[in-house]
């Protein structure tokens, strides 16, 4: 995983050969800080493991701003399964991706795949709105809220909300729990968001493995109700992020500020059609 995220010489070859594996699942957790994604995927690996036998975990963490590596906060929150053969855990930093996602994350996926692994979980960053990657390499995605969320329902309904398959209100023994999932419930009106039918929303205290079964269920459902359109949309997103990461390769935002900071007509548009 490391020769594929630092692109040592060879790993390209090395995704073109790597065997096929169309019966993995993937798990996208997503959601503000705070909401108790650690929680909840520590959680699910426990739920999972008699389902799925070998199961990874990415956590997509801020890159420290000095070196550019994950900050690992969430492995340490999920230390109990470092010694289970049958989970493998690993951070991944952003290294300044937006969209809540490591522009790495559909390499080291694969890889995992390949490797055998039967489920894997790709926890986000969790800054917001712009964290809607995520809806693009996962069969599933979980959007995790907590009941003080109420303002933030109403600036996320129209990125995080929308990718969403299944919603958890976790720590949902707080005040207000019963009250924001009955709002909640009004904001992802079908009609609303041209769907057929209402989303999923369950109720969890994940730190207490409670409403862990009713989530597992839901995710179950959603991954037998997966559809053959559903995977061929899913591998154009990826051909899509890949093919834009590739052709971005080159672009250095140091060598940017150089050519800018020489450009003299100070023309952003012009600039960019003369050297882009």
């Amino acid at each position: 995983m490391s020769f594929v995220e630092n692109e040592a010489e060879g790993y390209e070859a090395l995704l073109e050969n790597l065997p096929l594996n169309d019966v993995c699942k993937t798990i996208g957790i997503t959601g503000a800080p705070g909401a108790g994604k650690s929680s909840l995927t520590d959680a699910l690996i426990e739920a999972f493991l008699p389902d799925f036998a070998k199961i990874a975990v990415l956590c997509i963490d801020p890159s420290s701003p000095f070196n550019k590596g994950a900050l690992l906060g969430d492995r340490i929150r999920m230390s109990k399964w470092f010694s289970n053969q049958n989970v493998f855990i690993r951070s991944v930093a952003t290294r300044g991706a937006l969209g809540g996602l490591s522009a790495k994350t559909i390499e080291l996926t694969d890889v995992l795949k390949a490797a055998g692994y039967n489920l894997i979980i790709i926890e986000t960053v969790g800054v917001g709105q712009s964290e809607i990657d995520i809806a693009a390499l996962a069969d599933v995605t979980i959007v995790v809220l907590v009941p003080e969320s109420g303002d933030e329902v109403q600036t996320m309904k129209a990125g995080v909300m929308e990718v969403g398959d299944i919603f958890v209100v976790n720590k949902s023994d707080r005040p207000g729990a019963d009250g924001f999932v009955k709002n909640l419930n009004l904001q992802l009106s079908p009609s609303l968001h041209h769907k057929k039918e209402y989303l999923t929303i369950v109720k969890t205290i994940a730190i207490q493995k409670e409403g862990i079964d009713d989530l597992r269920e839901a995710i179950k459902s959603k991954l037998s109700n997966l559809s053959a359109t559903d995977g061929t949309k899913f591998l154009a997103e990826k051909a899509y992020r890949l093919i834009s990461n590739k052709r971005m390769k080159d672009v250095d935002i140091t060598e940017l500020e150089q050519k800018l900071r020489e450009d003299q007509s100070s023309n952003l548009y012009r600039f960019i059609k003369m050297y882009y």
